[in-house]
């Protein structure tokens, strides 16, 4: 290699460096720039409106994803909440145990490609946020490929990195008020 060729290499990996830090040193930060989920199609709103607050549009196009980040000791999430009691938000009972559960459980939906077609069914995670932490339950699929229908009570698909969570869980955080919705936080399999 010529000299100019040598430094036009270096002057290259310094301008990736200098514009992507986390590429330093395989870091997962690394990891999750080349890992995202992309969407994987789309779903339309249906042609008339079913009244809710978190009702599909009619008209609009939601993105579906079949895949999630990848889960590492502190994936980062968005947590949601969710009713898993009968007639609660969640529409029918849970898809790993086809139960419902009360609010005062620590029971959580994933999203489509963290509920790995069920494979998590049962078993517990670790959801942390403002320095305290919580196991919860899995029970439920937070469909990011499905909605705006009854089955899935007429909402949109989920986004990849939702965990769906009973009251209890964000009561055990100590989330309350206007906090309560959509909420940053990290979780991992326990």
């Amino acid at each position: 290699m010529t000299s100019t060729a040598s430094l036009l290499v270096l002057a290259l990996a310094g301008i990736l460096l200098v514009t992507f830090p986390s590429l330093c040193a395989g870091t997962i930060a690394a990891h999750h720039l080349f890992a995202k989920c992309r969407p994987s199609g789309s779903l339309e709103g249906p042609s008339t409106g079913h009244i809710c607050g978190e009702c599909c549009k009619p008209g609009h196009v939601y993105p579906k994803y079949q895949c999630s980040p990848p889960v590492t000791r502190n994936t980062r999430a968005v947590m949601t909440l969710n009713n898993f009691e009968e007639g609660g938000d969640g529409g029918g009972p849970s898809e790993c145990d086809n139960k419902y559960h009360l609010n005062t459980e620590h029971v959580v939906a994933l999203s489509t490609g963290w509920y790995a077609k069920g494979k998590r069914c049962g078993k517990n995670i670790r959801i942390s946020a403002k320095g305290r932490s919580v196991l919860a339950k899995v029970v439920d699929e937070c469909d990011s490929l499905h909605g705006c229908d009854k089955p899935h009570a007429f909402q949109p698909p989920c986004e990849p990195n939702i965990v769906d969570a009973s009251q209890s869980v964000w009561d055990a955080l100590d989330i309350t008020g206007d906090d309560v919705g959509d909420y940053p936080i990290t979780w991992s399999d326990a």
